[in-house]
């Protein structure tokens, strides 16, 4: 949950690194409140309150990202090519889990 909570304190924060794990326990608290609210919604038919959700958690979302890619060498501008279909999601992914270099163009590695 600190990781989760981690995205509030750096709401919009977009240098320095994040790790694998903080990314990943991040996105994984994110999904399963999402799931949980977008249930919730189904019992009432209309999704109000996932959508708030997704769009109170935008920013927090694509500052961790941008701090995962920094910590794979990689600039946040590569979150873009999730744009393209199929092909750019599967590779943003792959660049998400991918392990972090000791390149410190974006700040020190950061310790898991």
């Amino acid at each position: 949950m600190d990781h989760f909570l981690d995205a509030f304190r750096n709401y919009a924060t977009f240098q320095g690194r994040a790790t694998r794990t903080q990314y990943w326990m991040f996105f994984l608290i994110y999904l399963l409140i999402y799931i949980a609210l977008s249930v919730i919604d189904g019992l009432f038919g209309v999704p109000v309150l996932s959508t708030i959700f997704a769009l109170v958690m935008l920013i927090p979302s694509i500052a961790y990202a941008t701090r995962r890619l920094h910590d794979t060498g990689r600039t946040g501008w590569w979150q873009l090519i999730a744009l393209i279909p199929l092909i750019g999601a599967i590779v943003l992914i792959v660049f998400l889990a991918m392990p972090s270099t000791s390149d410190e163009k974006y700040g020190v590695p950061v310790a898991a």
